[in-house]
Parts: C-alpha cells; sequence; structure tokens
C-alpha cells in the first residue's frame, strides 16, 4: 500500500522501497488550464549548475539517461523515469515542478498527486488541490534530495511566476523557445535476473510486443530448363 505524505514530509527512498530505479507520475489539471511539467537536477547549492539536467518538453532526458521525462500514461499528466544510482555525484537534488503555459493561477486546480512507483507498484503518493494556492502560476510539488542516502521530500510549495521563473530562480538561463521534438517510445526496459530489489516497470503497464520483420525480398527461383530429348537408334531400311 502506497504511503500518503501530507506537504512538509519527507522519508528516505529506502523506507519506501527496495529499488532505485523509480518512476514519478504527476496528475494536475483544470477547466482551460494547460502545464509545463518538468525535472531540475540541482547541485548542492541548489543551482542549475548545468542546463542539461532540466529536463522538460524540449531536452526529455539527461546525458547518461539518469532522468528521462516519459509523458503522458496509466492516468498521469506527465511521468519521468528516474535512476538514482546513475545520477550524476554532483546532482543533489532533483526538483519536480509543474508551471502554466498560458493564463490562470493555482488556485483554479483540481486535486492532484506526485507519486512514486517501484516495480509497477505505487510505493508513495503526496496529493494537493487548488485550496491550497492562491495567484502562484507555479508549484513545487516533490523532491528527491541526497543527505547521505536518497530521500524524498512532498513540498507543495507555490511560486508566483511560471516555468521562466522557476529557471531563472534556479540559476538557469531562459533561451528563446525552439519546436518540441517528435515524441519517443519509453526505453524498454528488463531487471536483472535475480536483482532482490524492483526493476522499473510504469503503473499498470506493460510492454508492447515488437513487431515481427518483414520477410526480406526474393525473386522467384527460375526453373531449370528441360533437357533436350535423346536422339533415337537408326532404323535398318525396310
Amino acid at each position: 500500500m502506497a504511503r500518503e505524505f501530507q506537504r512538509g514530509h519527507k522519508a528516505k527512498i529506502s523506507d519506501l522501497t527496495a529499488g532505485t530505479d523509480l518512476y514519478v507520475g504527476v496528475q494536475i489539471s483544470g477547466p482551460g488550464l494547460s502545464f509545463d511539467i518538468s525535472c531540475f537536477g540541482l547541485d548542492a547549492d541548489d543551482r542549475l549548475s548545468d542546463d542539461r539536467y532540466f529536463i522538460f518538453f524540449n531536452q526529455p532526458k539527461s546525458p547518461e539517461e539518469s532522468l528521462q521525462q516519459l509523458g503522458a500514461q496509466a492516468g498521469d499528466t506527465d511521468s519521468f523515469r528516474v535512476t538514482l544510482d546513475r545520477v550524476p555525484a554532483d546532482i543533489r537534488r532533483l526538483s519536480f515542478t509543474a508551471a502554466l503555459d498560458g493564463a490562470g493561477q493555482m488556485s483554479q486546480i483540481a486535486p492532484g498527486y506526485i507519486r512514486i512507483v517501484a516495480g509497477g507498484e505505487e510505493v508513495a503518493r503526496y496529493a494537493f488541490s487548488g485550496a491550497e494556492f492562491s495567484t502562484e502560476r507555479a508549484v513545487m510539488l516533490g523532491d528527491f534530495y541526497f543527505k547521505d542516502v536518497w530521500r524524498f521530500a512532498a513540498v507543495g510549495q507555490g511560486f508566483d511566476g511560471g516555468l521562466d521563473a522557476l529557471l531563472r530562480n534556479f540559476g538557469g538561463e531562459v533561451m528563446e523557445e525552439e519546436p518540441a521534438p517528435e515524441p519517443t517510445a519509453a526505453p524498454g526496459f528488463a531487471p536483472p535476473g535475480g536483482a532482490p530489489a524492483p526493476g522499473f516497470a510504469p503503473p499498470g503497464g506493460a510492454a508492447e510486443p515488437q513487431p515481427q520483420p518483414a520477410p526480406s525480398f526474393a525473386p522467384p527461383a527460375t526453373p531449370a530448363a528441360p533437357a533436350p530429348p535423346e536422339p533415337s537408334a537408326p532404323q535398318p531400311p525396310p
């Protein structure tokens, strides 16, 4: 059964699951509202010192793929794959955020959540609603942070300004927007045999069967020409 978090609650990841290859799902919605959901990989000073660890719609994975944005699935508005034992040592905090894209404010959102899934099973959830916010246009939902070990904190902190303001707050530089890349399928995954910790699996998801390759083209074989008939023996005159 998933552990329910309240705002400000914290726990070691190891108290939630033995796994380190985790699915993080965010559900957030509101009438007429659109959202940008992101993950900021921050250093020990809570700064985005390497912009390759700002994971969002235009940059859906980090260089070593320890952080990957997977998109909407399993009832979640957006989702991520986080492989904690592959996160570089200079990244000490992963901050998951949601920002309004367009008009609106966070007080208008419907009940939502951020959740952690390990091996296909939900192990933690922090639920929130618009009643907790006012005119804010962004919210810091939850953090993974390293303090001797990786831990999770339910944050739920509203933030004035949208995604650009969040980026500046973490020390990043706002670049001119580029066209979003074509969406790609989430990578396939198979846990190592005999591993005691649960492997990565989105909630209630099963890998789709891979299509079989089409047979390669080959022209039909040309039949061999029939052998000429053998000449008959000469007949004696009558």
